[in-house]
């Protein structure tokens, strides 16, 4: 059993990928070709924005669009407490400070209570200026942007929604990276929609800010490669992973989605009412990047996944340190008591095998013995 099957999926769109690769071999347009600017009209169509910048990953992503707001030393930056290291790697990297923000038990996603609380702490100190807040659509599931928005009104702050785990999430009608001034995602094999190597992407409706992108991830171009107006960086989506990305978007688009939404049913149908799973509220559907249960304690989280390594299930704890635990902000001076609830999230969250191809046998292996292991450790 794998955590995130890529094979099956390979397997069935095998003569697919392998025909849309080999196309790209044949051109030799490893760089720049059709491929890439194809893809990016059918991202930008999905998401439902007038622009796609594709680019190296996720992370120079997020990374580029701070720079193209000119964020760097002396700004400070929201970022939720709870979620992978690069979202607050990049405001670090650009000299900014990152603000980290606690989340929400139920949801995983960015509280707006401790948001506000934090943008007013900044305010109140009068050492940053507060500039960009950066929700992500953790697990799969989009942040509440409406509270999010209003918030950053409120306060003249930029809002990048950071879509790594999110493509393919949608929020009161609308989908998962088009919220906010601007938008990123990451097609690392394992995202919703991955590639065979690193890949990422930038969403926005505004055409002077793709403009600024467009030049920023290719060396600060001007009219063409060789007419550099400003510093930029190198990071550009290859035409081979841009063939491999236009295969599986429709596949994704085709049944991927409804798949992996199914899986999540049938867990939910199969796996103990003593168990808390994943919460998606009314107006929210996930893409379930990870199917993320929460245990009673530490113990008790520790506990179930070694009887699930001793059964050859894989599973996954994301994430062992909440983002002040991390070494590198060791230096902000942050205290597990400003965070209860991500501090708490990092002891009892435990991600289960979830993929668009997972058979009923594999869920239901996977359901029973969880369900076994809660019984006997809670003398149920």
């Amino acid at each position: 059993m794998q955590f995130r099957d890529l094979n099956k999926q390979y397997i069935k769109y095998q003569t697919e990928i392998d025909e849309a690769v080999l196309k790209v071999m044949k051109s030799t347009r490893f760089i720049n070709g059709e491929e890439v600017s194809l893809l990016e009209e059918n991202l930008a169509k999905y998401v439902g924005v007038n622009h796609c910048i594709t680019c190296g990953n996720g992370t120079d992503a997020l990374s580029l669009v701070l720079s193209a707001w000119g964020v760097g030393k002396g700004d400070a930056v929201f970022v939720p407490n709870f979620t992978f290291f690069a979202s607050a790697e990049v405001v670090s990297f650009l000299g900014a400070t990152p603000i980290f923000v606690d989340v929400d038990y139920d949801t995983f996603n960015m509280n707006q209570a401790s948001l506000e609380l934090k943008i007013r702490e900044v305010i109140n100190s009068s050492i940053l200026i507060p500039k960009v807040i950066i929700p992500v659509d953790l697990f799969g599931l989009p942040a509440d942007y409406s509270a999010i928005t209003n918030i950053a009104n409120k306060y003249n702050l930029l809002v990048l929604e950071d879509g790594a785990q999110g493509f393919g999430g949608e929020y009161k009608g609308k989908k998962a990276c088009s919220f906010g001034d601007a938008a990123t995602t990451s097609f690392f094999p394992a995202k919703p929609l991955g590639c065979y190597g690193d890949g990422g992407a930038i969403f926005t409706n505004d055409s002077k800010l793709a403009e600024l992108l467009n030049s920023l991830k290719v060396h600060g171009k001007g009219k063409s490669k060789y007419d550099n107006v400003r510093i930029g960086v190198n990071s550009r989506l290859d035409t081979i992973q841009a063939a491999v990305l236009n295969v599986k978007l429709n596949a994704f688009i085709n049944h991927e989605l409804e798949d992996i939404n199914n899986v999540f049913e049938k867990y939910n149908k199969l796996l103990s009412v003593d168990i808390l799973k994943p919460h998606i509220p009314e107006g929210y559907k996930s893409s379930f990047a990870q199917y993320t249960i929460k245990l009673n304690n530490k113990n008790e989280r520790d506990g179930l996944k070694r009887f699930l390594d001793e059964q050859n299930i894989p599973s996954m704890i994301y994430y062992t340190k909440a983002m002040h635990q991390q070494q590198v902000f060791k230096y902000l001076n942050l205290l597990d008591e400003d965070y209860p609830v991500s501090s708490s999230l990092c002891e009892v969250a435990l991600s289960l095998p979830i993929h668009p191809y997972m058979s009923d046998e594999d869920i239901m292996t996977v359901s029973k013995n969880v369900n076994k292991f809660i019984k006997h450790n809670r003398n149920i």
